[in-house]
């Protein structure tokens, strides 16, 4: 019975020790519980940061908003990515409605094409036979340009075509000296000009449109401005001509390719810089219906319009069937 009795001594021991044990484990337990407390604190942290993060991606980017009517309703499939330009918008010329949009509100630095503010500014505020001179700092701008010499004078009205047609740099700034007497004033005058023509995210930095710090505009407000500028009839008249001879002997040609190569191509204006990549926007009719394109960052800006002008206009006939077809069951009713 010794052993008996030693085996129920021992278990009783134990039995008797286990509450002891379990009290001293019991303040180790203690001590971890409070661990995952202080982890909680910067976890909601993080969670707020990326509320606040994305809340403020939001108020600044605005592509995230585009993304849905990025490819609408009716576009083949896949059409946007058959578009290399990071921007693109199409438009109903008489109605101003979008027909496509790929990231329309994305800022970029607009190239040549903001000089289309640079000339209907100029056409509003000069006569063709105004002199203008030539600063230094006109001359000494780099190329595209029409190689004005300081000391010569010319007619505003060569110059205004020379911006339009052969998108000269020298030619942009000599105007803007002209009417505003400093690029950097015309500059702020161009921005006010496009909001009034209806641009909401452009902002202005130099006459040619070279890049520059803190100076944007979007596709969907190049559309905007060159919708009202070829309302103007001298504008427009001036857009259309594939080359002009100034008053001094010099041809003037057309960088707008399109006026050769696209179907109804009314006139356009094109750019190009490292940071903008190409740049354009035009306006095309067809059949009695008239749409202005637009396109900023683009790789391949000839295939990019033809791609555009093509479904535009497609666009645009579809839903004019769809509205007949819908007001013939009404009046079938």
């Amino acid at each position: 019975m010794a052993p008996a009795s030693a085996q129920t001594k021992r278990s009783t021991q134990v039995s008797g020790t286990a509450k002891p044990a379990v009290a001293k484990k019991q303040p180790r337990v203690a001590a971890r519980q409070p661990a995952p407390a202080p982890k909680a604190v910067p976890t909601q942290q993080v969670k707020k940061a990326k509320k606040n993060n994305t809340a403020t991606a939001r108020s600044t980017v605005r592509p995230a908003p585009v993304t849905a009517s990025a490819e609408p309703a009716g576009a083949p499939q896949g059409f946007e990515k058959q578009i290399s330009a990071r921007s693109a918008i199409i438009l109903d010329a008489k109605t101003g409605g979008e027909l496509f949009t790929k990231y329309p509100d994305n800022p970029r630095q607009p190239a040549s094409t903001i000089k289309i503010v640079t000339a209907m500014i100029a056409i509003k505020s000069l006569k063709d036979n105004d002199v203008v001179e030539v600063s230094n700092h006109a001359a000494s701008m780099p190329s595209s340009k029409v190689f004005l010499e300081t000391s010569k004078r010319y007619q505003a009205d060569d110059l205004i075509n020379a911006v339009l047609l052969s998108s000269a740099n020298d030619a942009s700034v000599a105007l803007a000296e002209k009417v505003a007497g400093s690029e950097e004033s015309f500059a702020n005058l161009m921005t006010i000009s496009a909001r009034m023509w209806g641009a909401r995210n452009t902002v202005c930095r130099t006459a040619s449109g070279l890049t520059a710090l803190g100076q944007q505009s979007t596709s969907r407000d190049l559309a905007n401005i060159f919708r009202f500028a070829m309302q103007h009839e001298e504008f427009a008249r001036r857009m259309r001509e594939k080359s002009v001879t100034t008053s001094y002997g010099k041809v003037l040609r057309n960088h707008n390719k399109a006026l050769w190569k696209v179907d109804g191509a009314l006139g356009g204006k094109t750019g190009y810089t490292v940071a903008a990549r190409q740049t354009y926007v035009g306006q095309f009719s067809r059949n009695g219906q008239t749409i202005v394109v637009a396109l900023m960052g683009s790789e391949t800006m000839w295939a990019d319009l033809g791609k555009l002008v093509e479904y535009g206009f497609k666009k645009q006939k579809d839903e004019q069937l769809a509205q007949l077809g819908s007001s013939g069951v009404r009046g079938s009713n």
